[in-house]
């Protein structure tokens, strides 16, 4: 196998085919006689676009994932002496946005094949100040969200559906972001909908919710009156510029998510066989699947992850130490507590390309370093 001089793990030329239409778009809002840059036209038709397509109540575009996950805990009232049970393993924001709130994060531990959530273990951590319990879609798998759906039932709380890396994954039927009272999807720019900057919505079939972000995000105020402020709120607008660009690449996304689909199953089919071997792929099939990133459970994840640099392959280890072990969380930690499996994900996850601007020889040179390592 020749070594390849670089394969990105994100590519640098993302946005290279609409340069000239972001340029445009630089300088048509820019110099426009209003000089509106948040919150204007182009926003309310990019969230249109995007609940027409969904089925949704309402797309509320606000400043980050991150503000997306606070603005959707606050439209349903998570606040001081509140719990909401959150995955051992993922990003910080997860807990962040709880904490934010005056709120504590509970830490319930993860399926130890797919790394998302594991509904058994957030209804153990479920207690009598349990506001709200918020699953996360993570790398390649939507979370149980049917089984979530009636959890929360049964317990009377509050269902978030993290699915920040899920946009256009479908489950049974039902679209990523729309199984729980409200959520989310991150644009930054390696997400499957990137785009140049910061970026998120908040996503609901409530419209009480929806009208409620809409608040939240902008100084409490709805809309119909400058400087009547109904609720204390934030400063979580979406940018103009973004808001078009995403308007113009939204017919786009079909393609590229598509792409990273085949990619994706590509990978499986070829890895499939490693599982005996000490490498192993997330589950075949297309239905709750996201492939933003793509991720197997590697027991020598240090030897592959050397392997395939020496290849000219960038891959990525994602979140090594689990949430409640990290300095900032510690303190919302029972002492002794452990998540063993979400341990283990931070110890053997290794995430490969699946952008769509691999080409076929890429990806198959990336799957044959895998299998040979595997082989060794």
């Amino acid at each position: 196998m020749t070594p390849r001089s670089h394969i990105p793990f994100f590519p640098p030329d993302l946005f290279e085919a609409d340069r000239t239409v972001l340029l445009d778009l630089l300088l048509e809002l820019g110099l426009a006689p209003e000089q509106r840059f948040v919150l204007g036209e182009h926003t309310r038709r990019f969230e249109r676009l995007l609940q027409e397509s969904l089925g949704a109540a309402d797309v509320v575009a606000c400043g980050s994932g991150t503000s997306a996950l606070d603005l959707a805990l606050s439209a349903v009232d998570v606040g001081p002496g509140d719990e909401v049970v959150v995955p051992a393993f993922g990003c910080a924001p997860l807990a962040a946005s709880v904490v934010h709130l005056g709120a504590t994060p509970v830490f319930a531990d993860v399926d130890p094949y797919t790394m998302v959530a594991d509904p058994a273990e957030v209804e153990r951590r479920i207690t009598g100040r349990t506001k709200a319990v918020m699953p996360a879609h993570v790398f390649s798998v939507m979370a149980d969200m049917p089984r979530f759906t009636d959890l929360a039932r049964r317990h009377g709380v509050r269902l978030i559906e993290d699915s920040a890396v899920a946009q256009g994954a479908v489950l049974d039927g039902t679209p990523a972001g729309l199984w729980g009272e409200a959520g989310v999807f991150s644009f930054v720019q390696v997400k499957s909908f990137g785009m140049p900057g910061e970026g998120g919505v908040v996503v609901t079939r409530d419209a009480g919710i929806g009208q409620r972000v809409r608040m939240l995000r902008n100084h409490g105020q709805d809309g119909s009156r400058r400087f009547l402020h109904h609720v204390i709120g934030r400063n979580s607008r979406f940018d103009e510029i973004q808001a078009a660009f995403q308007t113009h690449r939204f017919s786009g996304l079909p393609r590229r998510l598509a792409r990273r689909a085949a990619v994706a199953e590509y990978y499986t089919e070829r890895f499939a066989p490693l599982a005996e071997r000490g490498v192993r792929p997330p589950p075949a099939g297309k239905d709750g699947r996201c492939y933003y990133v793509y991720t197997v459970l590697a027991d020598r994840r240090q030897a592959l992850e050397r392997h395939l640099r020496e290849r000219g392959i960038d891959c990525h280890a994602y979140y090594p130490l689990p949430l409640p072990l990290q300095p900032a969380f510690a303190a919302f930690a029972a002492p002794g507590d452990r998540w063993p499996h979400a341990e283990s994900a931070g110890r053997r996850a290794l995430s490969l390309p699946v952008h769509p601007q691999l080409t076929d020889a890429d990806v198959e040179y990336i799957a044959d370093a895998v299998c040979a390592f595997a082989g060794d």
